[in-house]
């Protein structure tokens, strides 16, 4: 007999989509979905709302919220994530009932603030009075176990987890190489094999890509001084900026004034499968965000599409997606210097920066997918429910 399970969040999005519509497969009626509040205009407006006729999973608890509360407590495992009505979950807490915190970090802006008192009586009343309970973590982010050590919660029941956009699988590898001038001139019998001397970006310039917001935390303007330093050491290159927001205008008027806009384009805002074509035709993505990036799912998605990736240490997802040097690069302490010369090594070794790319995609394709996931939530209720559960090595569900 399947569970029901049901998962809750403020909202669902692409980035949380391709896991819910594969628990829905594999559960049909059994899962559920339930948002707790409508989504910011802001990201409407980027292309992310999911409109609630085209998920036949989806309930919305401000249209009942007494319904919602039935699904929440009556399911057999929960999803309890990230929500303003966190008093939605209490009643099952206090039940005893099998549940799954999914959870970024608390002190994203320092854990210094452990020591507020107020801060330290709402973390009690959410999470660390229910320390002996069948209640585990499910943690969106490296950063997240060693936080919730802090308050004494969910003590040795804390496993990785994350958001898993869609994952793109090519049947013929080598298409997607090929987007990338990579195999341009030879054709490769078996492209998973690399050759000792691959035919690399014959005639073409490198292509980088940066997507986000543009806001303080992303630092877009990174990508202005990496152009302009690339050009004074004479690479062939171009920088894909994708994105809007309040910092836009300042980064055009900066490219402007270090003599670099010819070098740059920004897009703006484009869609979820803009961005992915976009990305298939570059080689290195550079994810720039500070120690205030929850995760950070375009890491994701630019290691589907085959990607060298530079990605800060301070976000969330690094150090669960990035082997540094296996399947791309962590530079830390949030300098740009570091980021600079970690791409400057990839456009110094074309055949490096390859295998990184083919490693990247490796990774989001047979183990960081929506579809491995809804594998092993399933996997962990059922090894629950038998009494023994059954911990993974690594990816999804593994010990955080």
């Amino acid at each position: 007999m399947l569970p029901r399970i049901v998962m809750v969040s403020n909202y669902i999005n692409h980035h949380q989509l391709p896991f819910c519509n594969a628990m829905y497969g594999r559960l049909g009626d059994n899962f559920i979905f339930i948002q707790t509040e409508p989504m910011e205009e802001e990201r409407v407006r980027m292309g992310w709302q999911i409109r609630e006729e085209d998920v036949p999973y989806l309930r919305l608890s401000y249209s009942d919220r007494e319904e919602a509360m039935r699904l929440i407590m009556d399911c057999d495992l929960l999803l309890a994530g990230w929500t303003e009505a966190e008093q939605m979950f209490r009643p099952r807490l206090k039940a005893g009932r099998l549940t799954l915190r999914v959870s970024e970090r608390i002190y994203r802006e320092g854990r210094w603030k452990f020591i507020s008192p107020r801060g330290l009586i709402r973390k009690y009343m959410d999470h660390t009075r229910f320390r002996n309970s069948p209640a585990y973590l499910l943690c969106n982010g490296s950063y997240v176990a060693g936080d919730f050590n802090l308050i004494g919660a969910y003590p040795g029941k804390k496993y990785r987890f994350g958001y898993f956009p869609e994952t793109r699988v090519f049947e013929d590898e080598s298409e997607l190489w090929e987007k990338k001038g990579i195999f341009n001139r030879v054709k490769i019998e078996h492209p998973e094999e690399l050759p000792l001397t691959p035919p690399i970006l014959y005639d073409r310039p490198f292509e980088i890509v940066w997507a986000g917001r543009f806001m303080e935390l992303k630092h877009p303007e990174y990508m202005i001084k990496l152009a302009a330093d690339l050009v004074r050491a004479g690479f062939r290159f171009h920088i894909h900026m994708i994105g809007d927001g309040e910092l836009k205008s300042r980064m055009e008027e900066y490219a402007e004034a270090e003599l670099v806009a010819e070098y740059i384009t920004m897009y703006g805002y484009k869609s979820p499968e803009e961005v992915r074509d976009i990305m298939e035709n570059c080689h290195i993505h550079v994810f720039t965000s500070n120690r205030l990036e929850g995760w950070g799912a375009v890491v994701n998605e630019g290691m589907n599409a085959g990607l060298a990736e530079v990605v800060s240490g301070e976000a969330g997802c690094a150090d669960y997606l990035i082997e540094d040097g296996v399947n791309g690069l962590i530079y830390r302490k949030d300098r740009y210097e570091d980021m600079r010369d970690r791409v400057i090594s990839l456009m110094e070794d074309p055949e490096y920066m390859f295998r990184l790319g083919k490693a990247a995609y490796k990774t989001i394709v047979t183990e960081w997918n929506a579809e491995t996931a809804a594998d092993r939530v399933i996997a962990f209720y059922e090894g629950h429910t038998n009494g023994r559960i059954d911990i993974p090595a690594s990816g999804p569900m593994s010990e955080a």
